[in-house]
């Protein structure tokens, strides 16, 4: 079982290593950048090698790196859009220092032009980025289809992944809340949806998991995340998903509202399940 949470990268890529293993995780995620912003920080070869070398050591699984909220590479003004692509180009080049592991982020809002005419955008945008040489998977995120969000539903994914050129090097993140505000009921039929997507996208592209529980009944499309258990999907159903098999090579990454001890908390529940 792969479980970890999103950590500060402030203080460089071994500190987030330790962090993960003083919360009892073995992967984690970190932002590539100013979760808000368009900043990135130098990245240290040496410091990304000590990490590498931490995680050999100690058996994590893949990490699961985000791009900022602020990249929208289909965005309805050329000027954004044009960042989010230079951004999305720039941080490909800086996961070459951690090869092998995963580069997550929101497919984006169509704005009001309309998903049809995003999704050759969002899939242009992975075109110009990804290279024959790159060593990291990015992943599309499912999302709960709030406002103009892209890839509300299975179909919009697998829309854009029909249309990238270096298709092997693309992937899905499965977001537990967001499917699940998004009408996919992974309470009662969890074998269902995820038979669905197997035919929709193929369970080969299901390549990490954002563990979360939600604030909101399923099909809200609002995109609400809570604490392990305590939401609407609930315990049973958040264990039957990170115990099921067709997911358990998976790295889950928790998403929830917690501080450290919090998520060090929910961390060790979610152990217990699988002892």
């Amino acid at each position: 079982m792969y479980i970890g949470n999103h950590l500060s990268s402030s203080k460089g890529f071994e500190h987030m290593g330790k962090e993960a293993l003083r919360l009892g995780a073995n992967t984690f995620a970190f932002f590539t950048r100013n979760p808000r912003g368009g900043a990135a920080k130098a990245i240290d070869p040496e410091d990304a090698r000590r990490l590498q070398k931490l995680m050999e050591e100690h058996h994590f699984g893949k990490l699961v790196a985000h791009a900022p909220y602020t990249m929208n590479v289909c965005a309805a003004k050329e000027d954004i859009r044009r960042f989010s692509r230079d951004m999305l180009q720039d941080d490909l080049e800086r996961m070459a220092y951690l090869p092998g592991n995963y580069y997550n982020f929101h497919p984006g809002s169509h704005v009001g032009q309309g998903a049809e005419k995003a999704i050759p955008m969002i899939a242009d945008a992975l075109n110009c980025a990804l290279k024959p040489g790159h060593q990291t998977t990015v992943l599309l995120e499912t999302m709960a289809g709030k406002g103009s969000e892209v890839g509300r539903s299975f179909e919009e994914l697998r829309a854009i992944l029909d249309l990238v050129e270096l298709s092997d090097k693309v992937g899905v993140c499965f977001d537990t809340c967001h499917v699940w505000d998004g009408g996919y009921d992974i309470v009662d039929r969890l074998d269902g949806v995820l038979e669905e997507f197997d035919r929709v996208i193929g369970l080969d592209r299901l390549k990490a998991v954002h563990f979360n529980d939600s604030m909101n009944p399923c099909g809200a499309h609002k995109d609400r995340h809570q604490k392990i258990g305590e939401g609407e999907i609930g315990a049973a159903a958040m264990k039957a998903v990170i115990l099921h098999p067709l997911l358990a090579d998976k790295p889950f990454i928790l998403e929830t509202p917690n501080d450290d001890d919090g998520y060090a908390k929910e961390i060790a529940m979610i152990r217990s399940w699988g002892a």
